[in-house]
């Protein structure tokens, strides 16, 4: 789970603003310089042009300052907020050219993450009264997984681990290698015991034999994840478990058969597609004279 008040991930994150505005700007932003007077404080407003959910309005503050202090920032709404086009967002004052050079990292932050959010809202609330959550996964953009998973959370996703280091997933390829489910949960169970290491762990399922493997350390690991199943081996897997350890359904699944996954009964449903199908929400930046 993303928790935005750790110093890792905000350290992480003041990473990501550098790398981000140094990107766009590199050796300075010539439009800016060559007509634009760097001491002249003006205005601009962000304004929605489609109906969503928005995401990233903290985000696009932090950009706005860690570019240029004298910047201000006035925002009239919150993340998580369903909104209609023609919405004002913020205002802000400052070096008007500072805040036409931090423009498009705000703006691609914003609309990537609402995008993110709205996709997300809808998926969860289809199938809220089944009591099943959707999850994100690792499929995310390369140096923007903060910002896509916060805008799940925003949406009301669930995050799934933020990376490598904060769960054990033992998918096909490790079970695989070590020649059996058995053996792979064994072997790590004793890593993490003599290693002094605390985290939960995922165990990846093909099949009922899959499965019933598992369930012989329920008091071990936090999740069965049942992958590409069928609806029907979904049903199956979930009475085989019966609740005595979360389940998690993953692969294949989308908008049109999220319902049908929620209703077999699973706890969780971890679908890379709330990040990598969600498309823009259109959002401009303008001056005000």
């Amino acid at each position: 789970m993303l928790d935005l008040n750790s110093n890792l991930i905000q350290s992480q994150l003041k990473r990501f603003i550098h790398s981000a505005l140094e990107e766009d700007i590199g050796g300075g932003d010539i439009s800016a310089k060559a007509c634009l007077d760097a001491q002249k404080d003006s205005q601009a407003q962000l304004l929605l042009k489609e109906d969503g959910v928005i995401a990233g309005i903290e985000l696009a503050k932090l950009i706005f300052q860690m570019h240029d202090s004298w910047i201000h920032f006035n925002s009239f709404v919150e993340d998580g907020q369903y909104l209609s086009a023609g919405t004002v967002l913020f205002k802000i004052n400052g070096p008007e050219s500072s805040i036409l050079s931090a423009e498009r990292v705000v703006l691609n932050c914003l609309q990537r993450m609402s995008g993110i959010a709205t996709l997300t809202a809808e998926v969860q609330n289809k199938i809220s009264h089944t009591g099943c959550k959707v999850l994100d996964t690792r499929k995310t953009t390369p140096n923007f997984r903060i910002a896509e998973k916060w805008a799940v959370q925003i949406g009301g996703g669930t995050n799934h681990r933020m990376g490598l280091y904060d769960m054990v997933m033992l998918k096909d390829n490790h079970i695989d290698y070590c020649g059996s489910i058995d053996v792979a949960i064994q072997k790590t169970l004793a890593y993490l015991k003599n290693n002094t290491i605390k985290v939960p762990i995922v165990v990846e399922t093909r099949n009922m034999d899959e499965v019933e493997a598992c369930l012989k350390y329920c008091d071990a690991i936090e999740r069965i994840l049942l992958d590409n199943m069928s609806v029907d081996d979904l049903k199956t897997a979930v009475d085989l478990i019966a609740n005595q350890v979360q389940t998690e359904a993953s692969g294949g699944i989308n908008t049109n058969n999220v319902l049908e996954i929620a209703q077999t009964g699973v706890n969780f449903i971890s679908m890379g597609s709330i990040i990598y199908d969600a498309r823009v929400l259109d959002m401009s930046l303008k001056a005000i004279s």
